[in-house]
């Protein structure tokens, strides 16, 4: 059995002993015989006692609870290489606008939860520090753009990995019960000349999540992202190709395939808007189901602290009884006519 008072224990248990004390010392006042007034005393002392222990909540380990989203800690960890500007989402959208919609739906679907966005091109960055304030997300994720390709110098797909594994390890420390999800959100083209490395530091603090790929295998030009009058950005372009042809951006899901391997969650092909309820099924915490339980709840508590409170009840009924029969013998009886 264990306790788990309504008041901070420091509170809780020096106002208990207190009032328990203040119980027996009432017993022991109590007059000899078997007057209305001693056991009035001792229904007294009784429902005392009988409320310290429903405050205390005594409980039994045993059953599960639904495992609640303010609970978790999510990481949208996001592609801004100017390949994330290819049009090839839902038809002629960026693939950017698709990663924008993805993450408000998730935020969406996991309300209440503590939400980081990490961005990453040639660097990584943290956008914006665990809230959970949705509005500042929504903002975050509605501002993010492609980086130019002028400035871009190659990038690898695992240039975030360092700066995750900082940040699921400082969630880690500070809130250890919280599970921790992972959303990993680009199209695995790899432009830097060496090789990505893997993902294995901080891969064990990862509870769930998944890698969203975005792009397709035919492909799509890319606008470069400057500042201008308004107008449509020209095309990226290719110069290996005679005339400059505009550059074409393919995903590489092989390589998302990879990743989502190394963090351990699953991979979801994203071509439309539709459908993230379905994607955020496999991305669940496991954590639960590593304890023995079934994914999305976590071990639960039987409450008894009714049963004292429903004595406690009962006794204080009994007061009431009893102090309506004492009225009543109190009321002056009408004289007789003479």
């Amino acid at each position: 059995m264990t306790l788990l008072p309504i008041l901070p224990a420091w509170l809780f248990w020096p106002v208990a002993a207190l009032l328990a004390c203040a119980a027996g010392s009432l017993l022991r006042k109590c007059p000899a015989g078997r007057g209305s007034g001693r056991a009035a005393r001792r229904r007294f002392a009784v429902l005392v006692l009988l409320v310290l222990m429903a405050a205390a909540r005594p409980g039994l380990a045993g059953g599960t609870v639904p495992a609640a989203a303010t609970e978790l800690n999510v990481f949208f960890v996001v592609d801004t290489t100017p390949s994330s500007a290819a049009e090839d989402y839902d038809g002629t959208q960026t693939r950017m606008a698709g990663i924008t919609k993805d993450i408000n739906a998730i935020a969406t679907e996991l309300a209440g939860a503590r939400f980081s966005l990490l961005t990453f091109d040639s660097t990584a960055t943290v956008a914006l520090p665990l809230t959970t304030d949705a509005t500042a997300l929504r903002t975050a994720a509605e501002v993010l753009s492609p980086k130019t390709a002028q400035a871009s110098q190659g990038s690898s797909v695992s240039s975030a990995r360092g700066l995750l594994a900082r940040q699921l390890a400082a969630s880690g420390k500070a809130h250890p019960q919280r599970p921790r999800l992972v959303f990993y959100l680009g199209d695995g083209e790899q432009t830097a000349a060496a090789a990505p490395e893997p993902f294995k530091e901080g891969a064990g603090l990862i509870d769930g999540g998944a890698v969203l790929g975005y792009g397709t295998a035919a492909g799509g030009k890319m606008r470069d992202s400057t500042f201008g009058s308004g107008a449509p950005a020209p095309y990226i372009l290719d110069r290996s190709t005679d005339g400059g042809q505009p550059a074409v951006s393919v995903i590489d899901e092989k390589q998302l395939r990879a990743i989502a391997g190394q963090l351990g969650v699953p991979y979801v092909h994203r071509v439309a808007p539709a459908g993230i309820g379905a994607a955020l099924v496999d991305a669940a915490p496991r954590t639960a189901a590593d304890r023995g339980g079934p994914e999305g709840v976590r071990p639960g508590r039987v409450e008894l602290y009714w049963l004292p409170a429903l004595a406690a009840f009962g006794v204080a009924l009994w007061e009431l009884a009893s102090l309506m029969r004492s009225c009543r013998g109190l009321r002056p009886r009408k004289e007789s006519a003479a």
